[in-house]
């Protein structure tokens, strides 16, 4: 069984079962990553699980070790810790025990990082969509963090679905950075805008809806085509699912590395 080789350094709850945990190495340092890659984080069987959790059906097989991936929502500049945005899977193995953890407790962190979900093979000078749902925004955020320059002519737009607003994670930075950056653009779209608290008087419905009605082009004063803007899906396969021929009726295809396109998706659920 490996060491529980980090420490929980910071843990914020944007909501009940969505926080961000940042983790730090004990004793060794972190390896470069590129913004976009994800790493694993791994907990024993024999850690608690967190109250509200389901029990685990089939219960796993004592001594063992769970192991689960996780996109890298920090800065690829940042080497003191990584940051992990996680949503709470009350049958899951893992997140019911990473729920239950606090500061200053201890996990395991890979060495490793991974993942092919990055801007390495997208032009300098070809503006961003970024449309997620649920934790999908996390390598969205890690981009933002290390890529967003207020002086660069690309735009860049995070379109960031949910049910209700308070499950928009990173919701007041992204608003914040929108007011500090001339060529970044946040747009949240909630689908339950009637169990809101305070009327919510923002975008509402599916994404591929939200992209059908043409609002980005409103916020943009253009659309955007394949020749000048790239297209990042990661969240929800059925979200990915109804966008991909939404955008190939447009012109943008998929992207490969035998095949590049404009087209960029994460199925990591």
């Amino acid at each position: 069984m490996p060491d529980l080789n980090a420490i929980i350094t910071q843990r914020i709850d944007f909501a009940p079962g969505l926080m961000v945990l940042r983790v730090a190495p004990d004793g060794w340092e972190l390896p470069a990553f590129k913004p976009g890659q994800f790493s694993v984080l791994g907990l024993a069987t024999s850690a608690a699980r967190c109250a509200d959790s389901e029990p685990e059906d089939p219960p796993p097989a004592q001594d063992s070790f769970i192991r689960r991936a996780y996109s890298i929502a920090s800065s690829s500049l940042e080497r003191e810790y990584l940051e992990f945005y996680i949503a709470h899977v009350k049958s899951g193995s893992l997140t019911p025990r990473l729920f239950s953890l606090r500061v200053g407790d201890r996990l395991w962190l890979s060495p490793k990082t991974t993942g092919l979900f990055t801007l390495e093979q997208v032009p300098e000078d070809q503006n961003l969509v970024f449309i997620s749902t649920g934790t999908g925004l996390a390598p969205y955020m890690s981009m933002i963090h290390t890529h967003l320059n207020p002086s660069q002519p690309r735009r860049i737009v995070v379109i960031q679905g949910a049910r209700n607003s308070w499950d928009l994670g990173y919701r007041t930075e992204l608003f914040h950075l929108q007011h500090l950056a001339s060529n970044f653009t946040y747009i949240p779209v909630i689908t339950r805008p009637s169990a809101e608290l305070v009327p919510w008087k923002g975008h509402t419905g599916r994404l591929q809806t939200f992209w059908a009605q043409r609002e980005l082009d409103k916020a943009w004063g253009f659309a955007p085509e394949p020749a000048h803007t790239h297209i990042f899906l990661c969240g929800n396969p059925d979200m990915i699912d109804a966008m991909k021929p939404l955008l190939a009726a447009e012109g943008f295809t998929l992207h490969s590395k035998q095949a590049p396109g404009q087209i960029h998706v994460e199925e990591y659920w």
